[in-house]
């Protein structure tokens, strides 16, 4: 559950998490692995700056599943963007909602607690978005376990492929994902404490290197296009109250729009 705390004003400076990718020559399996502690930083900024607390320990599954997202996005071509939505009811009734992209070096989400509807059994909703090329969404029932089982179950269902899911020490996470010819059962049977030592121990090669951070880039005058298309639904709202407040579906961040802002110019950025 959130709830509001004082706001920081303050300027932050931009925080990058660098994601290694990874080839196992031998196993024939890509590896994704980063410490995401500054990409954690900018997320608790983020959260601070703007006046919101997520508790525990909906806070740290939703961390650990960024984390693994951040990965896949990095496992997948440059131009696409991706989001995935994990509705569940352990431990506690939640929608958690991530999106990314390479283009842009970001990922941002945040954490659904109120008038949450749940399924049976708990879903993973995936999308998969690039220009020129119609949406693909992909509805992954999701097994018993943490975060780690299921992007593992992710990778079963979706991918139709075996990864491994590994939080390591710290911040630090990896994901093992088979490539043709691969080593399955050695994907399998990974442990945490492997990844340290994977250097020395198998005939890898550094394919590329992503940064990520954790922005969301909304303001009032991106979100305004939005609200100016459902200007006639809230006419009341703003005549009778003189306000609308109105949060950003991506991180949660709230905004006053009063009646002289809808008025304005058409012409803003795209949210």
């Amino acid at each position: 559950m959130a709830e509001e705390i004082q706001p920081d004003d303050s300027q932050f400076v931009t925080e990058y998490a660098t994601v290694q990718s990874i080839y196992v020559r031998s196993r024939n399996s890509l590896l994704l692995r980063a410490d995401f502690s500054p990409l954690f930083v900018g997320y608790y900024l983020h959260l601070m700056q703007h006046g919101i607390r997520n508790h525990e320990p909906e806070d740290s599954l939703f961390k650990q599943l960024l984390a693994f997202f951040t990965l896949y996005l990095v496992s997948r071509p440059w131009k696409e963007h991706h989001a995935w939505t994990f509705n569940v009811k352990h431990p506690s009734i939640a929608n958690y909602f991530m999106t990314g992209s390479s283009l842009t070096e970001d990922v941002v989400g945040r954490i659904f607690t109120n008038d949450v509807r749940t399924t049976e059994p708990d879903m993973l909703y995936a999308q998969n978005m690039a220009q020129g090329r119609e949406v693909h969404t992909s509805v992954i029932p999701l097994p018993e376990g943490d975060g780690a089982a299921w992007i593992e179950a992710f990778y079963r269902q979706s991918e139709q492929r075996t990864a491994r899911a590994l939080p390591g020490k710290g911040d630090t996470y990896a994901l093992v994902v088979a490539q043709p010819g691969a080593d399955h059962d050695w994907i399998s049977e990974l442990q945490a404490e492997q990844m340290e030592d994977i250097d020395r121990t198998e005939d890898v090669k550094l394919l590329e290197t992503r940064r990520y951070t954790f922005r969301c880039g909304c303001t009032p005058e991106r979100i305004l296009p939005t609200i100016r298309a459902m200007h006639k639904d809230f006419a009341d709202i703003l005549s009778e109250q003189g306000k609308l407040d109105v949060s950003c579906p991506r991180c949660g961040v709230n905004y006053t729009i009063t009646p002289d802002m809808i008025g304005g110019s058409e012409t803003q950025p795209d949210c």
